[in-house]
This record gives C-alpha cells, sequence and structure tokens, in this order.
C-alpha cells in the first residue's frame, strides 16, 4: 500500500495543528485549507520532521487550481504528494512522480459514470472517495478500478472507521483529531 502501514491520514486546516503532527507517529499528513503564501514554509518543515506532505490543490488560496499551478507546487513547494478533483492538475503531478490522489465526489449515477471515466484518463496512484461513509460505493469503486481508496469526508467516529476498512479502503482522512490516533 502507498501509505505503508499508517491507515489515518491527519487531514489539517490549521498550522497549530500541523506543528502538532510534527511530533507525532505520523508519516503522511494531508493540508487542507491554505494559503499559497504558507505553502513552502509547511512542506520543508514536514520534510525536515521526515514527514510526507500531501496537499489538497484545490483548496490552496491565492492560487488557480490549472495545470500551471500545479507546476509550481511540484516545482516550487516540493510536495510528496498531490489531491485534487481536477484531472489536468493530477496529470502533471504524476508526471513529476508525486503522489496522485483523485478525489471523487459521490453526488450521483452520473457524477459517478462521469468520474470512472476520468479516473481512466488520469490514472491517479489513489482514489479519494466522498463521502467516505458510504461503504458500498468504496467496494464498488475498487472493484471497478482496482486502485487503492482512500474513504475521506464525514469519518465522525470509530465505528466508520471501522466500517471503511471493512469495504476496503486502504485507509481514510479525517480532520478530527480524536481520530488520528488510529493506525496500526
Amino acid at each position: 500500500m502507498i501509505f505503508k502501514s499508517q491507515s489515518v491520514l491527519p487531514a489539517v486546516r490549521k498550522i497549530k495543528d500541523f506543528e502538532r503532527l510534527m511530533d507525532s507517529k505520523n508519516n503522511y499528513v494531508v493540508i487542507l485549507d491554505s494559503h499559497v503564501a504558507q505553502l513552502s514554509a509547511l512542506v520543508k518543515i514536514g520534510h525536515q520532521h521526515k514527514k510526507k506532505v500531501l496537499l489538497h490543490a484545490d483548496l490552496i488560496h491565492g492560487l488557480k487550481n490549472d495545470e500551471y499551478a500545479a507546476e509550481f507546487l511540484c516545482q516550487e513547494i516540493k510536495p510528496d504528494g498531490i489531491i485534487s478533483t481536477r484531472g489536468n492538475v493530477l496529470s502533471v503531478a504524476k508526471k513529476r512522480g508525486l503522489i496522485t490522489v483523485q478525489r471523487l465526489f459521490l453526488l450521483d449515477s452520473l457524477a459517478l459514470e462521469t468520474s470512472y471515466r476520468s479516473l481512466e484518463k488520469v490514472q491517479p496512484d489513489v482514489i479519494e472517495v466522498l463521502p467516505g461513509v458510504v461503504p458500498k460505493m468504496i467496494i464498488e469503486i475498487r472493484e471497478r478500478t482496482k486502485l487503492p481508496v482512500i474513504a475521506g469526508g464525514l469519518i465522525r467516529t470509530e465505528e466508520d472507521v471501522r466500517q471503511a476498512f471493512e469495504a476496503g479502503a486502504s485507509a481514510v482522512t479525517t480532520s478530527l483529531k480524536s481520530l488520528w490516533h488510529l493506525n496500526g
């Protein structure tokens, strides 16, 4: 599995939470809402603490979410991975050797079929399914794509985490600090 023995990926919105994770056993950290001016310093700090930093490209303030922004992130910020809903952003990151996580929002059947077409084209390393509390869809997407699936969004309890893993999720992302200890 791409995330080795880490099954819960802490997703941080606040710098304080990011800083707290630097002394944790977590090897991977997801940065959600961020400002473009903070990214370089955050990624450097993460790397100094031997953390792999995944940036959610769609949630970076001050940076348009397109292939030029992806080039900037890859060349200047140098994260270990990019998370996005946008195939063009992930294609650039993939060409640069970064971990690519394509986010899918399970809104309806049409959105799901559109997502499958995009996945075939982009071929990300991992798929993040939102909301992550739909075990039946985790099973279907994993079986159809043969790619690892991360369950994210609305993961609020240890039971949600357990159900995601039982459905075949390789990892979960959560911003709830109370669940960050559930690696194993």
